[in-house]
């Protein structure tokens, strides 16, 4: 169930970054850029962010992709203590980001007193989307959790048990 959930989470999010590379150079699917930044940014269009900005979310969905899926198994991980450690943390970090996302979404655009196109759309399709992606990511997280090591002293213990009971 990992690996589904891992996957779907994966592709969802290295989608996502897709669509955030292509709004570097394009209001695409919309029709203008007038369009685009009413509808999926909720700003004018003098406001929208900076295609640099917009390529770094990019960027940072498509990392965020690659730690689900490397997390889950179903792409290699780098080797080494610490950017394992860092593949574990950063999928509780990309969990956490949409989580939140995802409910303060819903919870502002459901307060506004004037709904707009893209509050319509935040409570559609992305604070649930955030929400979706974030709870598969979340599963993912907690059942690849590393064991906690044992301490030494209940090791010691549990093997003079056995060593006890054995002779």
């Amino acid at each position: 169930m990992t690996k589904l959930a891992g996957g779907t989470a994966a592709v969802g999010l290295g989608a996502v970054g897709a669509l955030h590379g292509i709004w570097t150079f394009s209001p695409w699917p919309l029709a203008s850029r007038a369009d685009f930044a009413r509808t999926v940014v909720g700003v004018a269009e003098a406001d929208l962010p900076t295609p640099e900005l917009t390529a770094a979310v990019a960027a940072a969905l498509g990392a965020a992709s690659y730690v689900v899926a490397a997390q889950a198994d179903l792409v290699p991980q780098l080797s080494g203590v610490r950017p394992r450690r860092l593949v574990r943390q950063g999928v509780w970090v990309v969990a956490g980001v949409l989580l939140l996302r995802g409910a303060a979404g819903l919870a502002s655009s459901a307060l506004t007193n004037r709904p707009t196109d893209f509050t319509r759309w935040d409570l559609m399709r992305y604070s649930p989307l955030c929400l979706a992606l974030g709870g598969l990511t979340a599963y993912v997280a907690a059942s690849t959790r590393v064991p906690h090591r044992q301490n030494r002293r209940h090791v010691m213990r549990s093997l003079k048990g056995r060593r006890n009971q054995g002779g």
